[in-house]
């Protein structure tokens, strides 16, 4: 990682900024991109990066944070695609407009990611694009019809850029964090704490340091042969129906 520029959209805080930090820790130039200026300015100086202002269903916005990127540090290696919104919204409750903009945020804003960065990396010779997917982009959750919809259209659109960007050595991968414990999932009813997550093999809900590390690793070279691929970091939520041992026992 070390001396690679990185960008990572909604690097302000949770996730983004873990996975920041994470990379940030292994020598990586960091910029972030965030509508959330002050805490983004903050997760920058923390780690010796660049901030700069993002609207990521601005392509405009989007040019503007590659051409801050190039000014600052010469050239581009990687990007995280980890802006995004949530939804917990049954189908007949969820109006048009507000599903459209959860797509228009989460999967047209991460479309607009992979043209901005593409030529830059060319240039450079190759780089690395995670796109932050979910565990609802692995399997239906009733309650996420934009969410789960546009984390659908992420997994597929990883998979059409790994196949496009190949030829040039960019390698482009979906990480799919379960319920992680950040300012957005709190507010649903996230709580940290073993057995506070049965749904999950693992029993918990996950942290952000526990996704930052994930998608540090499939930007750094030690994934180099990494692409179109799905990593789910869930704690075996999306691996099956959890079934607690002392019943199988006892059925057996």
């Amino acid at each position: 990682m070390k001396d690679k520029v990185v960008i990572v959209t909604g690097g302000a805080r949770g996730i983004g900024a873990s996975a920041a930090a994470a990379m940030a820790g292994q020598g990586a130039k960091i910029v972030i991109a965030d509508l959330l200026e002050e805490d983004g300015r903050k997760t920058a100086a923390e780690h010796g990066g660049l901030f700069v202002k993002h609207d990521v269903t601005s392509e405009e916005s989007w040019q503007a944070v590659v051409a801050a990127a190039l000014e600052a540090h010469g050239r581009i290696d990687g990007l995280v695609n980890n802006a995004g919104v949530a939804s917990n919204l049954l189908i007949e409750k969820e109006s048009l407009e507000y599903f459209e903009k959860v797509l228009k945020i989460n999967l047209s804003g991460v479309f607009l990611g992979l043209k901005a960065v593409l030529e830059p990396m060319k240039a450079a010779g190759g780089g690395s694009i995670v796109n932050i997917s979910s565990a609802a982009g692995l399997t239906a959750l009733p309650g996420t019809a934009g969410y789960g919809s546009s984390k659908w259209g992420v997994r597929g659109l990883t998979k059409i850029a790994a196949l496009e960007f190949g030829p040039y050595r960019i390698r482009v991968n979906s990480v799919h964090p379960g319920m992680t414990y950040t300012a957005m999932t709190s507010q649903h009813g996230a709580q940290v704490g073993e057995g506070m997550f049965p749904l999950a093999a693992l029993g918990r809900v996950g942290v952000p340091d526990e996704i930052g590390a994930a998608v540090s690793f499939l930007i750094s070279d030690a994934a180099s042969y990494v692409t179109g691929a799905e990593l789910a970091v869930d704690g075996g939520w999306t691996a099956g129906e959890v079934v607690m041992l002392d019943q199988v026992t006892a059925q057996s």
